[in-house]
């Protein structure tokens, strides 16, 4: 009798207002409900039915072209890169069911990292499961309780996460803002642990970070350097090695944290750095040591397309040629676009809000084009953004018709003036 009397009052409990979890949400659930119900098809939800190129897909039944990939080198259907990863399947399986720190460490994985250290000419390299990864595990790692992490407040998810994990004292100051970032730095005390971190290239607007002033203040005030790459990686600086090598800041900088889902054409993440302790990191570092490695063909891929992103000046000079094309074409068309000039393969084309944003997003993709829809909190200042990420493999006739696409779309749903 009492056992059931017992579950009738837990009953009672649960059924009398016991919070659901999912309750945070309610406000996200709203707006994508309210979205779908006008119509408008789900732009988190497309399925990509056949890969034709780097820079075409069969999407929903239609042959497209794809301006929404990070696929900035266009090496995810190298020839040499394929071979490697089709090779390394072949003689060590499709996996190695352990972290790198047990049995996970292949010879894969050791010649990517000795690709990583030739291509930034640093001493040492990790390679992670992920770029979100190597931040969450980087940042954690180095900077703890009581140390300060001074970031630009338009860093990536990873880097906030890093940090919070990490249980650091988070210090944000205004994007790109070199002042800002000095008061900051003013007010931590003299003897704290500092990190001060910074992205090459934000992928929003696809604006670049003043890293010559920035790495000098910290310095000047006893901070270590971190530069996330992720989006400069291939195709910025001499040798593809970003925005650190295009300021000449590379030397300076303690740690640069990098990504294989963009430029290098596949998946993974990295940290390379010249510090005499980092090797340690490989003990202490939890996402490392935790995480079961990649593949030994995803790993064979990246090396092969780091090795060759080292002599790929060509298609760096391709990709800034159609970067400067679509950023004019877009301007004189009558976009509003997140930067004055071009500055890297991202053109972010702002929307009057995330409604119409959603409906040029479709009326793109029924053109045969496809882009990503950037909306709030992702977004910097509340802004709803059409982001076009473009390929060294893009044409220039393939520029010369997104133009025309986005002509017609814009013209169609009232964006542009008919």
């Amino acid at each position: 009798m009492s056992e059931g009397i017992a579950q009738q009052d837990q009953l009672v409990e649960h059924e009398g207002g016991t919070k659901d979890l999912f309750s945070k949400f309610d406000d996200i659930i709203q707006t994508r409900e309210t979205l779908l119900a006008s119509g408008v098809e789900d732009p988190y939800n497309l399925v990509m039915e056949k890969v034709l190129s780097p820079t075409r897909a069969i999407c929903n039944g239609r042959d497209t072209i794809l301006l929404g990939t990070y696929n900035y080198m266009g090496m995810t259907f190298d020839p040499d890169v394929l071979d490697a990863g089709k090779q390394a399947l072949a003689d060590y399986g499709s996996g190695t069911t352990g972290s790198r720190v047990l049995n996970g460490t292949y010879q894969g994985h050791k010649e990517c990292e000795d690709a990583l250290k030739e291509f930034y000419g640093m001493d040492s390299a990790m390679v992670f499961s992920t770029g979100y990864q190597a931040n969450l595990g980087i940042i954690s790692t180095i900077a703890g309780k009581g140390d300060y992490v001074v970031l630009d407040i338009d860093s990536h998810a990873s880097i906030y996460d890093g940090c919070a994990m990490g249980n650091a004292e988070i210090v944000p100051f205004r994007h790109n803002d070199i002042e800002a970032m000095e008061k900051r730095l003013k007010r931590i005390p003299e003897d704290a642990g500092k990190l001060v971190i910074l992205e090459g290239v934000y992928s929003m607007l696809g604006d670049v970070a003043p890293l010559k002033e920035m790495v000098a203040i910290a310095k000047k005030y006893g901070a270590m350097v971190l530069v996330d790459e992720a989006h400069s990686m291939g195709f910025i600086g001499e040798n593809g090695r970003g925005v650190c090598e295009e300021q000449g800041v590379i030397d300076d900088v303690d740690f640069i944290i990098g990504t294989f889902s963009k430029s290098v054409g596949t998946v993974g993440g990295f940290c390379v750095s010249n510090h005499p302790k980092f090797d340690i990191m490989r003990l202490v570092c939890r996402p490392y040591v935790f995480t079961a490695s990649l593949p030994p063909s995803v790993v064979a891929t990246a090396a092969t397309s780091i090795r060759k992103l080292m002599h790929g000046s060509n298609k760096r000079a391709h990709l800034w040629e159609n970067s400067k094309t679509l950023h004019k074409g877009l301007v004189d068309l009558g976009f509003e676009i997140g930067t004055d000039e071009p500055q890297s393969a991202i053109i972010a084309v702002i929307m009057p809000d995330l409604q119409r944003g959603a409906i040029m997003w479709e009326a793109l993709l029924k053109e045969g084009l496809y882009v990503n829809l950037a909306r709030p909190p992702a977004t910097p200042a509340n802004m709803t953004l059409l982001r076009c990420s473009l390929c060294a493999e893009h044409s220039a006739e393939e520029v010369q018709t997104i133009l025309q696409m986005f002509e017609r779309a814009g013209k169609a749903v009232g964006i542009l003036e008919s």
